[in-house]
């Protein structure tokens, strides 16, 4: 690679080579497009100079603790730490798969043995890894003390640098030009040691350089879609929780606009043209599969939509853990290696995305979503969900009580009001044809049976709604839940976790079942044994524009008896975890609701302990 530059302030030396410097002319053109931003880059031709700093074999794998040479940053080398691993009896080429980690993590030894274990080499790299100075930071997983790290050299696109995600400017850790250029951001220098992650991988002698994939979670999902639509070596890809476009636009919600995930610091237009997920897949020529939560605050999920309906010709799949933020359930996780063993494997292809219809114009005038799962794996429910609420992080996502017809599944979807937007989508739910274990990932205990496909995302608007006809009924009330449906509208932390279980929902936030002025919040429970119970309202939950976000939390002790008891909770009840945040004054803002054996949230640690059975929930509702 050559630097675009000759710099003129040693403090503001701007290079990446992995070989001589060479100057360019200082009238070059700043790259407008991510053709130009990746034009003068080839990720095999500069030497890896690979060093193995440990093997060792375990369970029938192979395993290599590696650094490699990614590039040099103001004349000084960058060297990326990974772990590498392959089946010890592999017979022939193998596919490769590159793992990319998320913020905040670091190279994953597990990630590595779980894709070892299904016949694959695989590669974890630790671009968030960052040695010298005090000592290693965020080592690569099973790393022993002293071993080398990652070493980004005169440069730090580590989140230590975190300023460096959304700028252009020149600065002394990410520094790559003397001007504004989209070369000075850390998404471009982490994407290319990325890159030389997917060199490294293909040559390999137990690889296959025709099967390669990659993977990563939040940090890592924006990192798999520029390495995708970058490198066409990347045969199938699966983003998780991040890697959607639009991040520097402004939203329009409810409430009013919200600023954009990312605060471009500089030319918003060039950060866009260059860096910006929408322009990065039409490049991509290569199956994707996104896996994510439904309320992800890092992949908002109409945008996901949005940004891989640019991706042209290729399979695309949807697998979405409802009521989720930043967490896969196992039928969402367990997509992931099923997608690779189809494309890189030729084994069995995953069902198809499920047809759907959003019908308006019906006789009863009552929206309908109809359901069609298409593919050879047999299909054990059909899950549909819609909301009124234009933010994808916050909605609540109502349950429509399904029927099944032959292979066809149909639900009403009932508004309250026609005012606000509707969006609905289904997650059909396929039987594996072979279990697949997940046990070992962290979070995962069991084999997995069942896979979920989902739908596109299907939306329309106020003015479509009322063209159509579509009567008010009514809604939701001051019942917000008796459990006939379990935990159909909640989502579950920990439920199996004797101390650290969590229910939570969303349903407090939609107008249908907003707690009214002057109510009182009742929860009805059984209890054998005595404990200490938290209810935890969360106000204003990524919704700057309404008013600054704020927890409370009431904890009860509850005496343990044989019949069901009441709760009841007045506004004066609740605490806010942070004094200076004022009190509860309306249950009109509330996003979540939570139902804790134990909450730490933004408060010091209590001692957990909890004795016997979970409580049964049997009523929440909202009382005069």
């Amino acid at each position: 690679m050559t630097i675009s530059r000759l710099l003129t302030s040693a403090s503001l030396v701007a290079a990446i080579v992995a070989g001589p410097v060479i100057a360019a002319r200082s009238d070059d053109a700043i790259p407008r497009s991510v053709e130009a931003l990746w034009a003068d880059f080839d990720p095999r031709r500069d030497p890896l100079e690979t060093e193995v700093i440990r093997e060792w074999r375990e369970d029938g794998g192979v395993y290599r603790h590696v650094r490699f040479l990614v590039g040099h940053f103001k004349g000084e080398p960058a060297r990326m730490a990974a772990i590498y691993g392959f089946p010890a009896d592999a017979a022939g080429k193998l596919p490769g798969v590159m793992h990319i980690h998320g913020g905040g993590q670091r190279a994953s030894l597990a990630e590595v043995r779980f894709l070892v274990d299904r016949g694959y080499a695989a590669l974890s790299v630790n671009w968030g890894g960052r040695g010298g100075g005090e000592g290693p930071f965020n080592a690569v997983e099973g790393a022993e003390p002293g071993e080398p790290n990652t070493e980004w050299g005169a440069v730090d696109p580590s989140q230590c640098n975190g300023q460096g995600y959304s700028t252009l400017l020149p600065g002394p850790l990410q520094c790559y030009e003397d001007r504004e250029h989209p070369k000075n951001n850390n998404w471009y220098l982490l994407a290319v040691g990325c890159r030389r992650g997917l060199t490294f991988l293909e040559r390999q002698p137990e690889v296959d350089p025709d099967r390669l994939g990659v993977h990563g979670y939040s940090m890592g999902g924006n990192l798999t879609m520029y390495v995708t639509g970058s490198d066409e070596r990347v045969k199938a890809a699966v983003p998780a929780v991040g890697g959607q476009g639009w991040r520097w636009q402004s939203h329009e919600f409810a409430d009013g606009p919200a600023p954009p995930q990312t605060r471009v610091r500089g030319d918003v237009d060039l950060f866009r043209r260059t860096l910006s997920f929408e322009n990065y897949a039409p490049r991509i020529s290569c199956p994707v599969l996104h896996r994510s939560g439904t309320n992800d605050f890092h992949g908002w999920m109409d945008d996901v939509y949005r940004t891989n309906a640019l991706i042209p010709d290729q399979p695309l799949r949807y697998s979405w853990a409802t009521h989720f933020n930043h967490r896969l359930t196992p039928e969402v996780a367990v997509a992931m290696p099923l997608w690779f063993d189809w494309i890189l494997k030729d084994g069995p292809p995953l069902p198809e995305t499920p047809a759907t219809t959003l019908a308006l114009d019906t006789a009863d005038g009552v929206p309908q979503f109809v359901v069609r799962p298409a593919g050879n794996w047999p299909v054990a429910r059909c899950e549909i969900f819609y909301s009124v609420d234009p933010d994808p992080r916050s909605r609540f996502w109502r349950s429509a009580d399904v029927t099944r017809k032959g292979d066809t599944f149909t639900a009403s979807l009932p508004l309250g009001s026609t005012r606000r937007p509707l969006f609905a989508f289904a997650n059909v739910f396929h039987t594996i044809p072979e279990p697949v274990s997940m046990s070992r990932l962290p979070g995962f205990r069991d084999s997995v049976r069942e896979v979920c496909i989902s739908s596109e995302l299907r939306s329309a608007t106020p003015e479509q709604l009322a063209g159509a006809g579509v009567r008010e009924q009514p809604v939701g009330g001051r019942l917000l839940d008796d459990f006939r449906h379990g935990w159909r509208d909640w989502y579950s932390l920990n439920p199996s976790n004797p101390v650290h279980w969590q229910r939570w929902t969303r349903k407090v936030t939609d107008p249908a079942w907003r707690g009214p002025d002057g109510s009182r919040l009742a929860v009805t429970l059984s209890l054998p044994q005595t404990n200490r119970i938290t209810v935890v309202l969360i106000e204003n939950e990524w919704r700057q524009e309404r008013g600054p976000r704020r927890t409370f939390t009431c904890t009860r002790e509850v005496q343990g008896q044989s019949q069901p008891q009441t709760l009841l909770f007045e506004l004066t009840d609740f605490s806010p975890t942070v004094p200076s945040a004022g009190p509860l004054e309306s249950w009109s803002e509330l996003d979540q609701l939570g139902l804790c054996g134990f909450f730490n949230g933004e408060r010091p640690a209590r001692e957990p302990g909890w004795n016997g059975p979970q409580p049964e929930f049997t009523r929440i509702e909202w009382q005069d």
